[in-house]
């Protein structure tokens, strides 16, 4: 049986190509090591945090989680705690009635399933209640060291901003720049981008002829 041929990937433009690893060598100037901005300690305190960041900002999940992690910081614990504990407990976190359960399902979860423990693969991430391709993204790059590009609605409109993606949707935004990038820089790259949109490059009250990106490439938006 003959094999079935596989098109070759479309090839980048020299030109989006130079943007990119221009773009790439102004975000390292500016965060070489950027931290993780959520506050955690094990991959499963990350998971729930990054659950928690959806509809709400890192910095109010970092004033959240302390109290939800006194209360219970593992798999055993949180399981046994009712739903609305939970719930009264992130009660200043947006969807906190949705997030509340996916927080007790998925701890359940992990205690049947996968011995307490958070498993570490995309698969197996993305049966959990509460956790999609981005969620799993961020867990398997910052706890467990995997190659990802988590792309969220910021890193999603940064891209378009500055040409290197016309993606309609954040999956098409990940297909673009993890073609755009070298996987050793993905899990870097993504936070790079996050920082800096949030300090100069921001959706609203944006200046672009005082943005390093923007103002080099001419972008007026």
């Amino acid at each position: 049986m003959a094999k079935k041929s596989v098109s070759p990937a479309p090839k980048i433009p020299k030109a989006l190509q130079e943007k990119a690893n221009a773009i790439a060598e102004i975000l390292d100037g500016f965060y070489p090591q950027p931290p993780i901005p959520l506050k955690h300690r094990d991959p499963y305190t990350l998971l729930i945090a990054v659950l928690l960041s959806a509809q709400c900002t890192d910095a109010r999940v970092n004033i959240i989680t302390p109290y939800l992690f006194k209360a219970a910081d593992n798999p055993e614990d949180m399981s046994k705690l009712e739903v609305e504990e939970i719930r009264q407990l992130i009660r200043t976190c947006g969807f906190s009635s949705v997030k509340s359960k996916a927080i007790s399902e998925l701890s359940h979860i992990l205690m049947d399933k996968f011995h307490g423990q958070v498993p570490q693969t995309f698969e197996e991430l993305e049966t959990l209640p509460g956790v999609g391709h981005k969620t799993a993204s961020v867990v398997m790059s910052q706890a467990f060291g995997y190659p990802a590009f988590p792309v969220d609605t910021h890193i999603h409109r940064l891209a378009a901003r500055w040409g290197l993606s016309s993606g309609k949707n954040v999956e098409q935004t990940e297909r673009d720049l993890k073609a755009l990038f070298p996987e050793s820089s993905w899990n870097k790259l993504h936070l790079q981008i996050i920082y800096f949109g949030r300090e100069y490059c921001p959706a609203r009250g944006h200046k672009p002829e005082v943005c390093p990106i923007c103002s080099k490439y001419g972008i007026e938006k």
